[in-house]
């Protein structure tokens, strides 16, 4: 674990531990005015296993399960809850459409904001938020014979920045992650042992690194891990005020350090994709997206079907 004392020490400082309050509303793109089958909803699960940092689970198991289901974590932002991402993002009903079940995990902390901060969460199998969240998981996968090779991970803000995390500290759990207005795994590194701590620095789009820089900062997240990475999509506002839009820089950087890629040099570029507005940037067929949305703030609206296209749904 010495990057947590040399490689972000050199670039993330500036610590404070009060959060701003951001994150009131998330727009999904798939209109919430349906009608559920009466028998599908959420509910909490309290006994998925270790959870030494205390977060809450929920589960949507459509009624319409899939055999084999594959699995979906969506992660809320800061303010946000469990029930509050369920209800304003399309996830549980694009789950009643094709059998997926979404977990959405909850922050036990005072704003809600997730621990992306703490050395524990930073560490595969460390203990932290990141540790409870894939034994959530494993309790779905075990439960309902999901399909260990379709498990996908997303998130808006605060869970866009524990998206990052959980790729970097649980590769070879998830076949994709999509992130919405985050900041690259391990920029809120708290030097001073912080957990749920706010990194100004990170924030405010000062913390910059090289593509090798970011890309040890994740390989140290799980040491001697060499197997498959899930690709990532990465979106970002170019007027975000909260996470300032040069994280979706050092976020690219660091999954094309992770990749292999030059960060400089997309596969494609595709202007007013997928609307009017945002530019699209690819690398490996799709292995790494970039989606820069320019004069949208924080956050970008979640685009449920162009996720699913993303995770293969």
């Amino acid at each position: 674990m010495k990057f947590l004392f040399l490689t972000a020490a050199l670039f993330l400082a500036t610590l404070t531990t009060a959060h701003p309050v951001f994150d009131d509303l998330v727009t999904p793109s798939t209109p919430l005015g349906y009608k559920r089958a009466p028998a599908a909803s959420l509910r909490q699960v309290s006994d998925f296993g270790p959870n030494s940092s205390k977060v809450k689970m929920y589960i949507y198991v459509p009624d319409k399960l899939a055999a084999s289901p594959p699995i979906i974590v969506a992660i809320h932002y800061c303010t946000g809850t469990a029930q509050g991402y369920y209800n304003n993002s399309p996830y549980a009903h694009l789950a009643d459409q094709k059998g997926f079940i979404v977990i959405y995990p909850e922050s036990p902390y005072s704003g809600t904001c997730w621990d992306v901060s703490s050395r524990a969460t930073l560490t595969h199998n460390g203990g932290g938020n990141s540790n409870s969240i894939a034994n959530m998981v494993d309790y779905a996968l075990k439960t309902y014979k999901g399909d260990a090779t379709k498990v996908f991970v997303t998130g808006s803000s605060s869970g866009a920045m524990m998206t990052n995390v959980m790729a970097a500290t649980y590769p070879a759990l998830f076949a994709a992650g999509i992130a919405y207005s985050g900041t690259p795994a391990g920029c809120f590194y708290s030097q001073s042992g912080g957990t749920d701590a706010w990194n100004s620095s990170c924030a405010n789009g000062q913390a910059r690194g090289t593509p090798q820089v970011w890309a040890k900062m994740v390989h140290d997240m799980y040491p001697g891990y060499e197997g498959q990475r899930p690709k990532m999509e990465i979106y970002h506002g170019s007027a975000d005020s909260t996470l300032n839009a040069n994280n979706y820089n050092e976020t690219i950087k660091q999954w094309a350090g992770v990749f292999g890629y030059d960060y400089q040099k997309p596969d494609a570029t595709q202007n007013n994709t997928p609307q009017s507005g945002y530019t699209t940037y690819t690398w490996g067929e799709g292995k790494l997206v970039g989606v820069y949305a320019r004069g949208v703030g924080h956050t970008v609206p979640i685009r449920g079907s162009d996720d699913m296209k993303h995770f293969g749904l």
